[in-house]
């Protein structure tokens, strides 16, 4: 059920603007300025500075018209850890115990496990089932909206700002990985917020970057282009996010058949790949590192027609995987799979082709928001009618069919 923003639509009408009027000075259609005043619908992250300029706002001011009018907030509650599963009740046990001991209402011993916490489980993603690291992340996003109207020195708010951001950028990345749209774009525009107040722009930077990927997998390549090249400009210099977002630059124009601009940005990608210092424990989501230039090289070389790609995905595929273990493949395996298909399928090596596809259709490490780079691949044996055909597009519909997160 929606609720109106009739608050929203006051200040619209008080700054003398017709939905039309509106729509036009955002950059949207009336339709969309509709969604928003009426409550199914939440303007993106690139669109708020947008609207809070037409409003004559500022961007806290947005968030509040952005509010639905029937929102209460929660009543407090004394044991907020009861919704907590037995499981974990020990973790936050001690993250309280260690809140109660410090000097503030907070702590820096809190905050210091929260962000461990956070390196854990950004650490977990490239081999944890989607659904099972998302209810983590929901538990310790809670844990860190108890903490907001706890007594803190502006050091500790800052913290706490940014380590409940990187939360909720990791739980926008899951809703996207399980096809879960109105919930990534809801954590992604609060990771903004709340990089905003920290003005910490890395983050806000990741959110741009995240968005690109998510409506590249939706085939708006242009788009993806836009969010990618304003994740750069926003990303600190010399940061993991900014040869991210240049990565994903270089997807966007291959899909869109720019192949000089594609080779530009794989360039630069390795460029400044090689100048990163990591801070943080391998296979950490949010740090660039040299096996993912390679995985991202294979996938935009396969995107753009390029044999080279079946080079690169062989060199992520030997060093991530772990012998012949399924079990134990992180995701880009499985991807690298699916770009040495492509590679293959272009050099009439067929049979190899089906082969790597069947591998990575079958090993179960395809999340749901990649189904369509396996189905590209099936529809590419289909169409040139090879007898493995039936048996690739059996797979692919098991696949779909399997629950999200499995």
């Amino acid at each position: 059920m929606t609720s109106r923003r009739r608050r929203l639509a006051e200040r619209r009408k008080a700054c003398g603007l017709n939905q039309e009027e509106f729509a036009e000075a955002v950059g949207v259609d009336r339709s969309t300025v509709q969604r928003w005043e009426s409550g199914k619908n939440d303007p993106q992250p690139w669109q708020r500075p947008k609207i809070a300029k037409a409003l004559s706002i500022t961007a806290g001011e947005l968030d509040a018209l952005l509010v639905p009018d029937a929102y209460a907030p929660p009543q407090a509650r004394t044991n907020w850890l009861a919704d907590v599963s037995s499981d974990s009740d020990d973790e936050f046990d001690a993250l309280e115990l260690a809140r109660r001991v410090s000097a503030s209402d907070v702590g820096k011993e809190t905050l210091g496990r929260l962000e461990r916490a956070f390196d854990e489980l950004a650490m977990k993603y490239p081999v944890s089932p989607p659904k099972d690291l998302l209810e983590r992340v929901r538990k310790h996003s809670a844990y860190v909206s108890h903490l907001m109207d706890a007594r803190m020195t502006l050091a500790e708010q800052r913290r706490l700002y940014v380590v409940g951001g990187w939360f909720q950028l990791l739980g926008a990345t899951l809703h996207i990985d399980l096809n879960q749209e109105h919930a990534a774009t809801a954590r992604l525009q609060t990771a903004a917020t709340l990089a905003q107040h920290a003005e910490y722009r890395e983050i806000e930077a990741w959110c741009y970057e995240t968005d690109a990927w998510r409506v590249l997998t939706d085939g708006e390549y242009g788009r993806a282009l836009e969010l990618s090249q304003i994740a750069q400009r926003l990303a600190p210099a010399g940061s993991s996010v900014a040869v991210q977002a240049t990565a994903q630059e270089g997807r966007a124009r291959a899909r869109l058949g720019e192949e000089t601009e594609t080779y530009a940005a794989i360039e630069r990608v390795q460029r400044m790949s090689a100048l990163l210092v990591p801070r943080k424990g391998t296979e950490h989501h949010y740090q660039y590192d040299p096996s993912k230039a390679l995985a991202y090289t294979a996938t935009t070389l396969a995107w753009v027609g390029d044999p080279a790609a079946e080079g690169y995905a062989r060199q992520v595929i030997a060093r991530l995987a772990p012998a012949d273990d399924v079990e134990k493949w992180p995701r880009r395996v499985a991807s690298a799979n699916i770009d040495l298909a492509l590679a293959l399928l272009g050099g009439d090596r067929l049979d190899e082709a089906c082969n790597a596809a069947q591998r990575a259709i079958l090993s179960g490490r395809i999340v749901p928001s990649n189904h369509w780079r396996a189905l590209e691949v099936v529809k590419a044996v289909e169409r040139r009618q090879l007898p493995e055909a039936s048996d690739l597009r059996e797979a692919y519909q098991g696949l779909k069919a399997l629950p999200s997160g499995d």
